[in-house]
């Protein structure tokens, strides 16, 4: 069981992960990392390819059909084969680098492009809409030396696909390496518990780093939530105990300054009574009030507390 400090919920329990003695004989980084494919279909370009090679070897076949033979096939074949290679559509949101001769030669997409068979080829496809990609850090230690367990979203996208081709080799690996590093780091600053009252300020600090290092890339990082971070159970125990020794202080402060108001209370109401007797003698005769009106039985007051009653008396003057 490990303990969870999820987002806007504070901690809470979760049975269903491994032993905090499992969690140190894990490597210190671990990438339990995943993109989220796409849901968009590329069927549409694949039968439009279809179309092409098949276009290219009806038409060859249509104008060598007198003299058809095994060479009249061949060549229908590889002009189909070349028209589907040279005529080629992109997606709307994507961008093809094409290559000459194994260099960069220019960009191309959306839509329709095309390319010399045998010299110029499409390298790569690169998606430039938003992209979400959960990454983790596991046994990522404090700045007080508690191993935690971070899970983590990332937004990004690119928006130059030149320079993300060309300067690293594997882009979408290379962002999710350097979203761990820069995740460890930060958290490798802060207390266990601070780590739970920062959210917001190491999801700024994880976006800023990642800006700065995947700008030269031609990668912006837009945004990086945190998710879930998990503590091994041996401090869960540790931090239900702290939390109960706080609630019964601030309790018992609470019960002291109740207290101390209330004799406070006492103090300037005996110097009220001391200043007028009758006073003393109305509420002698409501505390007495208060006693038996709930009471079906009888009221025996000592003598002290009859006299009280004859505040009448008291108040005349005798003649």
């Amino acid at each position: 069981m490990h303990v969870l400090i999820d987002r806007g919920k504070g901690m809470r329990a979760k049975s269903d992960e491994p032993e905090d003695q499992n969690l140190s004989s894990k490597p210190s980084v671990s990438a339990v990392n995943e993109f989220e494919s796409s849901d968009a279909s590329r069927a549409g370009v694949y039968m439009f390819y279809v179309i092409m090679y098949v276009l290219g070897v009806v038409v060859v076949t249509a104008l060598t059909y007198k003299q058809f033979s095994v060479g009249t096939v061949a060549l229908a074949l590889v002009v189909g084969f070349l028209l589907a290679s040279a005529v080629r559509v992109a997606l709307q949101w994507e961008s093809v680098v094409i290559l000459r001769f194994g260099k960069f030669h220019r960009l191309a997409g959306p839509g329709l492009y095309f390319c010399v068979p045998l010299i110029e080829y499409p390298a790569i496809e690169v998606d430039q809409r938003m992209k979400t990609a959960s990454f983790s850090a596991e046994a990522a230690l404090t700045a007080d030396l508690v191993p935690v367990n971070v899970d983590a979203i990332l937004f990004w996208m690119v928006w130059d696909t030149k320079r993300a081709c060309l300067e690293v080799e594997n882009y979408p690996k290379a962002v999710l390496r350097s979203a761990q590093t820069a995740m460890r780091d930060v958290i490798g600053r802060m207390n266990l518990v601070d780590i739970s009252m920062r959210r917001k300020q190491i999801d700024r600090e994880l976006e800023e780093a990642l800006s700065e290092k995947c700008e030269g890339w031609g990668i912006t990082v837009a945004s990086v939530e945190i998710r879930d971070i998990t503590i091994p159970r041996g401090l869960q125990d540790a931090l239900s105990r702290e939390a109960q020794a706080e609630r019964e202080r601030n309790a018992r402060v609470i019960l002291a300054e109740a207290e101390r108001d209330i004799s406070e209370m006492f103090v300037e109401a005996a110097e009220e009574y001391d200043k007028n007797p009758r006073a003393m003698k109305l509420r002698a005769m409501n505390l007495a009030y208060e006693s038996a009106k709930d009471s079906r039985g009888v009221l025996l007051a000592p003598s002290a507390l009859a006299d009280a009653f004859n505040v009448e008396g008291a108040a005349l003057p005798r003649s």
